[in-house]
């Protein structure tokens, strides 16, 4: 009986030091060293400085998984203050690692900051890249894939491969000598060409019968462009952290800032085909070609290049409204995407946003609603944070579009936490326009020809719109989002056509609850880094 009595004690110390290691076991943690310095390379066969990250053009690719942690320690050896930001990496509760001139001090050259933030209930293929002046425009840009926890499944059979393409615009000139163009007041040239992974060729080597992802991001400055593989078809399993229904395209547009994954299955006569990313919406068509090569391959690829779709605005429009939900299907968590009926949300708030191209002191800007942003010296989060007044306006913008001259400010428009805001943009202009807002993704319900008006509502796609961070505006239509704004934060909504950004297409929305809770918002991070009116302070 005595020894029955000391078992039961053992087994449930046993139990109860499992019982405790279970419940403070914490999400992975993955840490990198990341350098930056200059280098040259030859992208379109003139040498050139460009941007590395350890020595890496494009830099180096964060394979992680959904809700690990991320520790990574930048350190920045350019002769400019440097950021990165984490293009649909939501940062919840966490605005405080966007990375991004409106939270962050940017890292001082010759010094460095470690970034801290989880890739929390997110799957999928996503990017970074400099959001500091024109430095995207040198490199040090990359993918982020976030694959899926054990035991989490994904709505297709696991592919046999896995390919990363960072496809985008490429200026032969400097970063500095571009930034100077749009200091000066004059618009950027047209790009030099286009690039994949950094290259204008490369290959890709998979065996017949089998089948791969291709994750493809536009990481360019300015320019849509379509993807496409001679002879085999893409068909479409996620965009931007959505799984969607498996339609299957010969193409696909692919808009600056936007990222999908297509699975290819190689079931062609083995020889090489073509990849090709070819630029859209441009009288002048620049494309770059790459190497599908299937091992058992003894013949180079031959024929013509496969052409794309050419100006057909109409043909992209009705390709975007084919990408839908798969409502059954799970993502980074294990219940259904459609399981939250957003269609049936009132919105307490709708925002229309016209963007504009005017000049101001005869010099080219950008903006919303007649409002061009400006970068102060200090982050709007620390102002925020330290109560500092006079940084960020909090009426400058209106919520609607409205006659008169444009002028320059830093607009911040106020929203409540939990808020489910309807955001039109409206785009008067002749150019086709890339929309992002960080720290959420957000449901595209609505594409549209002229102007939006309330009647416009009834054309929404409110059952199964995908989710995604970055929609494309057609010229002279309109694009409507619903977001849920469930992340607390300071986060910039921008234009991710970088020239209109960095001239003033943003602004940035506080989303705000006024009980200070960790449940709603983390701390401010010990490291944090002070500079203009927050120097001195103590986080």
């Amino acid at each position: 009986m005595e020894k029955k009595a000391v078992l039961l004690h053992l087994v449930c110390g046993v139990l109860a030091v499992f019982s405790v290691a279970v419940v403070k076991a914490e999400d992975p943690y993955k840490f990198y060293t990341w350098t930056v310095t200059y280098g040259t390379r030859s992208p379109l066969g003139v040498p050139q400085q460009v941007i590395l990250i350890n020595g890496q053009f494009p830099g180096p690719r964060l394979d992680v998984v959904t809700n690990d942690n991320i520790i990574l320690n930048l350190i920045n050896k350019l002769d400019q203050p440097f950021l990165l930001t984490w293009n649909g990496i939501k940062q919840r509760k966490n605005s405080w690692q966007d990375g991004v001139l409106g939270t962050n001090c940017a890292i001082p050259p010759n010094s460095n900051y470690t970034y801290k933030f989880q890739t929390k209930d997110q799957i999928g293929s996503y990017t970074y890249f400099p959001s500091t002046q024109l430095h995207r425009a040198a490199g040090a840009f990359g993918a982020i894939n976030i694959y899926e926890r054990p035991r989490i499944p994904i709505p297709f059979p696991n592919p046999d491969g896995d390919f990363t393409l960072l496809v985008g615009d490429w200026y032969n000139t400097s970063h500095k000598a571009l930034q100077q163009t749009l200091d000066s007041g004059k618009s950027l040239p047209f790009p030099a060409g286009v690039l994949i992974n950094g290259q204008t060729s490369n290959t890709f080597t998979g065996d017949q019968g089998k089948t791969y992802m291709f994750r493809i991001s536009n990481v360019g400055l300015s320019t849509s462009l379509n993807f496409r593989i001679q002879g085999h078809s893409l068909k479409l399993v996620e965009v931007e952290g959505s799984h969607t229904i498996q339609n299957t395209y010969d193409s696909l547009d692919v808009h600056v800032g936007q990222s999908v994954a297509v699975l290819v299955t190689l079931n062609q006569p083995p020889k090489d085909y073509y990849i090709v990313a070819s630029t859209r919406f441009t009288k002048l068509v620049l494309t770059a070609t790459s190497v599908l090569h299937y091992t058992n391959s003894h013949t180079p690829v031959s024929g013509p290049v496969p052409a794309g779709p050419t100006y057909q605005i109409h043909w992209s429009v009705q390709q975007a409204r084919t990408f839908r939900w798969n409502l059954t299907a799970n993502a980074a968590r294990p219940n259904p995407q459609g399981s939250y009926h957003y269609g049936k949300v009132t919105p307490t708030k709708t925002i229309i946003l016209a963007n504009s191209a005017p000049l101001i002191n005869e010099k080219q800007r950008y903006a919303f609603n007649r409002v061009s942003y400006v970068n102060p010296d200090t982050p709007l989060k620390l102002a925020d944070y330290f109560n500092i007044p006079g940084v960020y306006s909090s009426d400058s913008i209106q919520t609607v579009p409205s006659s008169g001259s444009t002028f320059i400010a830093t607009p911040v428009v106020p929203a409540s936490l939990h808020d489910f805001l309807e955001i039109v943009f409206q785009n008067n202009e002749n150019t086709l326009q890339s929309m992002h807002l960080d720290g959420y993704d957000f449901w595209v319900v609505g594409y549209g020809f002229g102007q939006w008006t309330a009647a416009k509502r009834r054309t929404y796609n409110l059952v199964d719109a995908l989710t995604r961070h970055t929609a494309q505006v057609y010229p002279n239509s309109w694009t409507t989002i619903l977001v849920s704004l469930d992340n607390q934060g300071m986060w910039n909504l921008r234009s991710a056509i970088w020239e209109r950004q960095y001239l003033g297409q943003q602004f940035y929305l506080r989303v705000w609850n006024p009980v200070r809770s960790l449940a709603n918002e983390y701390n401010i991070p010990s490291n944090t880094l002070l500079c203009g009116k927050a120097l001195g302070r103590h986080p």
